[in-house]
């Protein structure tokens, strides 16, 4: 049975946790397979948030396994914490299977991580300071920790070593501040993280492949989105991996024939946090309503998002890096007070007409948007799960999108209960 991928095609902060969750419960194993607790799933069950960090959202499906593979880093103290605000509301967290391949999130990553943010100064790139960036990088240099390090004590302490004597001179001799202890840091991992994590950690290319060679379903999900990716993202205000469906065999360890299926998130505007370029932003008061009316403010830092009209180029685009074979549409009940909406179908740069994302950061740094203009429909529409009780001007909304991008849209969400939402394809 092929596996199904689901990606953001915009900035992130898409709705990607609430479809997810509503695809998942056909699935019997749930895959993260890259970034770290630099990104948040809000979900909202029964009236209750469950606001996920690192554990896939899968995880509230009793039937499900939820695997973080080995694309993912993972801070051991966040994912212990996790599970314990999970186990308090009752969520089962037993199932829940960790790659002993994954990277190890170090607390020299946290301090590296905000360091060099706080160096760049105006150019600043929007990091969350988790320490995602710099754990990827220890990855690629090949002088990172790993989970399945925990297991083997001298190990640890040997990797541990090799890592600090470097970093230690770089916090001292170029930042000036205070060396980590190596002790402290071994003590903190070996003895208080390792107990709590070892029972969780496993094989997990195994276990996926073993789940989908018995004709089960395996539902992958990725953190971010499409145009935070490190590759085709908008550089170098990007994350530290690959969220595209194609990080998704990289990242849990299968095979281009193993997926069948990728849904694309995508919200019925466009947000964005932090740095970086954004030509549909918006510096009035429909940005404002956006903002206070979809409560964009980010789901583990808090910061304002920056709000913007819908962007069908960047979805076009998404539709071609990730081969999307549907999209879901995310809150489109925000919509429900504005007299008119607009769609950004190219852009405009020193008098050249794009009407797909140009490779080049000078140009999407100066284009202007090209908007085709369409009628709201001032009406709530959040208690809608019929297609055909949408307003005509909602219904035309989607349509022209789907025109625009050349892919159907088959999920709207009208709100953001884990019922709130229709399938165009019943």
């Amino acid at each position: 049975m092929p596996a199904t991928v689901v990606v953001g095609t915009q900035w992130g902060d898409e709705g990607k946790g609430k479809f997810t969750d509503l695809v998942a419960r056909d699935m019997h194993m749930v895959v993260r397979y890259q970034g770290g607790h630099n990104a948040g799933h809000t979900l909202v069950v029964d009236g209750e948030t469950f606001a996920l960090q690192l554990i896939p959202s899968g995880v509230l499906y009793p039937h499900i396994v939820p695997v973080i593979a080995n694309g993912v880093v993972v801070d051991p103290r966040v994912l212990i914490a996790e599970m314990d605000q999970l186990s308090a509301k009752g969520v089962d967290c037993s199932r829940l299977k960790v790659s002993g391949n994954a990277h190890l999130i170090m607390p020299y990553h946290q301090e590296l991580d905000a360091l060099h943010e706080r160096h760049l100064g105006a150019g600043k790139l929007g990091t969350t300071k988790r320490g995602i960036g710099p754990a990827y990088a220890d990855r690629a240099m090949r002088t990172g920790l790993r989970v399945q390090d925990l297991l083997d004590p001298k190990i640890f302490r040997q990797k541990l070593d090799v890592a600090l004597s470097h970093h230690n001179q770089v916090l001292t001799k170029v930042f000036n501040r205070l060396a980590l202890d190596v002790d402290a840091v071994a003590t903190e991992y070996l003895e208080e993280c390792a107990p709590r994590i070892e029972p969780h950690i496993a094989d997990s290319v195994a276990l996926i492949h073993e789940t989908l060679d018995a004709g089960r379903d395996v539902l992958m999900e990725g953190a971010q989105a499409t145009f935070l990716d490190l590759d085709h993202g908008t550089y170098p205000f990007v994350t530290s991996s690959n969220p595209v469906s194609g990080g998704a065999c990289v990242g849990a360890g299968v095979g281009p024939r193993d997926i069948g299926r990728i849904i694309g998130i995508a919200k019925a505007y466009v947000t964005r946090v932090g740095s970086g370029p954004f030509p549909t932003e918006l510096h009035d008061e429909i940005g404002d309503y956006l903002v206070d009316v979809g409560h964009e403010y980010g789901t583990n830092t808090g910061r304002r998002r920056r709000t913007g009209w819908l962007d069908a180029v960047m979805l076009r685009q998404a539709a071609r890096v990730n081969s999307l074979s549907e999209i879901a549409l995310t809150k489109l009940d925000i919509l429900d007070g504005l007299d008119s909406l607009k769609v950004c179908v190219g852009y405009e740069s020193d008098g050249e007409r794009y009407d797909h994302m140009p490779y080049h950061q000078s140009v999407i740094h100066s284009a202007q948007p090209i908007y085709e203009e369409l009628p709201g429909w001032k009406s709530h529409i959040s208690a809608i799960t019929d297609q055909a009780d949408l307003p005509s001007e909602a219904t035309d909304y989607i349509e022209f999108i789907e025109q625009q991008v050349g892919v159907p849209i088959r999920l709207v969400g009208v709100g953001p209960g884990r019922e709130q939402y229709l399938d165009r394809a019943l």
